[in-house]
């Protein structure tokens, strides 16, 4: 189940970067996109999300190569047109975007010598050296996208956008669309729609507490490991963890609760007593906003859900996986509800002041998780056929991110810890499982 990101040698070619602008000039009325309180949050790139595609055919794949990335080009230039502030510049001043048409990053890389089979049959050894995308604490550009072709004819498409401007939801709905664009045209698109201000007061906010700078960060000072729970370990696990007195555990929750318990006997280890400690998950609060949004509302429509785990003086026990479950889900249920707009942004932003408090407290752990289970992208066709495999990258900061696996019924975790921590967690029994 769990693989290593060593380092192996392949070598990458940058054939040519530029940016690429809208096909048509955003108008007058649209250049300026003001951001909302949530969007304002973030000030950092969100992780790529790369998308690997087989060859779809027995030709000349040089020449299939180059025809698909001029589509992937074209297309994207369509696109920007219906998503215009991927193309535009942060304002940090005015909290806006200018949707200036500067472009968005667009770099061709190939891979000589290596099919596109062999780097997936050593995924965990080589896919990190693949992106170079631009990044960090940067806003400039707000998207970047880089596509790596093979000698087989083999494709991986990366894309990372500025969390400021969308959140992982907005970022599928883009991804989508673009490959909509390239397989069909701009005719059977809906349009986004961005502005959520509009939608939303801001009167008599409570003040924002800003997130605690991480303890560590930098790739280079931190490790990350892909933990792959397939199908029938999933089976195993709910299980484990079904309480037979309510339904049973979905694969994010087991998951979940599975990771969490292996990292508070890390601490425990580390302490030598078990800590209190809070597994927090990202939620869309688009399905519960009352009355509806329009259909496709990109922007940062997220809250932050905290499980809290209590150490009792003199237990000494790990928490079993019904109860991590059962945390996570009463933790569910009362973050997620019916939320008025008018009382967005205060929910929104009082359940993140929650979280930094947490993180700054010295007796507590807190443990930041990420879902894009359930996302589309193992639907996203530019018109050669599904991707065999989504992935991640490596994190600058401690995280844990799940993934749908390639066969839907599983999940691939994507776990981020100081080395110590590490080697600690991997010896976890359920970690280590078959």
């Amino acid at each position: 189940m769990e693989h290593n990101l060593h380092t192996a040698t392949m070598e990458v070619q940058m054939e040519s970067t530029k940016l690429v602008k809208p096909a048509s000039p955003t108008p007058p009325h649209l250049r300026t996109l003001k951001l909302s309180p949530l969007d304002r949050q973030f000030s950092f790139m969100s992780k790529p999300c790369a998308l690997y595609y087989y060859s779809g055919g027995d030709g000349d794949q040089d020449v299939e190569r180059r025809r698909r990335i001029e589509r992937l080009e074209t297309s994207l230039s369509e696109i920007l047109t219906r998503y215009y502030p991927l193309a535009g510049i942060y304002m940090k001043d005015t909290h806006s975007i200018d949707c200036n048409d500067e472009g968005v990053e667009y770099l061709v890389a190939k891979v000589e010598g290596i099919k596109l089979s062999q780097l997936l049959n050593r995924r965990d050894d080589m896919i990190h050296q693949l992106t170079h995308l631009s990044g960090g604490e940067s806003s400039t550009p707000l998207a970047s996208i880089q596509v790596t072709g093979f000698d087989c004819g083999g494709l991986v498409i990366s894309v990372r956008i500025h969390h400021i401007v969308v959140d992982g939801f907005s970022a599928a709905t883009f991804i989508d669309a673009w490959a909509t664009a390239s397989r069909e045209g701009l005719g059977k698109l809906v349009f986004p729609t961005f502005g959520l201000t509009s939608f939303f007061p801001e009167n008599n906010l409570p003040a924002q507490k800003p997130m605690p700078p991480p303890k560590i960060f930098g790739t280079d000072k931190l490790v990350t490991r892909r933990l792959l729970f397939d199908g029938p370990k999933i089976s195993s696990l709910k299980a484990k963890a079904h309480d037979h007195d309510q339904r049973e555990p979905s694969r994010v929750e087991v998951v979940t609760a599975v990771i969490w318990r292996a990292l508070i006997g890390v601490r425990q280890a580390m302490n030598g007593r078990l800590r209190t400690s809070v597994a927090s998950h990202s939620v869309n609060l688009r399905p519960n906003i009352v009355p509806p949004l329009p259909p496709l509302c990109c922007g940062n429509l997220l809250t932050r859900v905290a499980a809290r785990f209590t150490a009792e003086n003199g237990v000494t026990e790990l928490p079993d996986l019904k109860d991590l479950v059962g945390l996570i889900r009463d933790a569910v249920k009362s973050s997620i509800r019916a939320v008025a707009r008018e009382d967005l942004y205060s929910t929104a932003i009082k359940s993140r002041n929650e979280l930094h408090e947490a993180m700054e407290n010295s007796e507590v752990d807190v443990f930041v998780f990420t879902s894009w289970c359930r996302f589309p992208f193992y639907q996203v066709d530019f018109g050669w056929g599904k991707p065999v495999w989504v992935s991640r990258t490596h994190s600058p900061a401690q995280l844990i991110a799940l993934l749908d696996n390639e066969g839907g019924d599983g999940v691939e975790a994507w776990v981020t810890l100081n080395p110590p921590d590490m080697l600690q967690f991997v010896q976890d029994d359920q970690i280590l499982a078959p």
